[in-house]
């Protein structure tokens, strides 16, 4: 995980919450649902670090 990227991969969620990168998957697509929802746009297959922070307390 690099500090320069500002987007975690489904790989980062999964290490980072512990789970399998199909559940990740499905989490960043909710996220960016959400986030598409509030009129940003979006990066398929990434959320931004620090909406993930927000919405999980890591």
């Amino acid at each position: 995980m690099s500090e320069k990227n500002i987007f975690y991969t489904a790989e980062d969620i999964a290490k980072i919450l512990n789970i399998s990168k199909p559940t990740a998957y499905r989490i960043i697509k909710c996220l960016n649902v959400e986030l598409k929802e509030k009129g940003f746009i979006v990066i398929s297959g990434r959320v931004p670090k620090k909406y993930f922070e927000e919405k999980f307390y890591c």
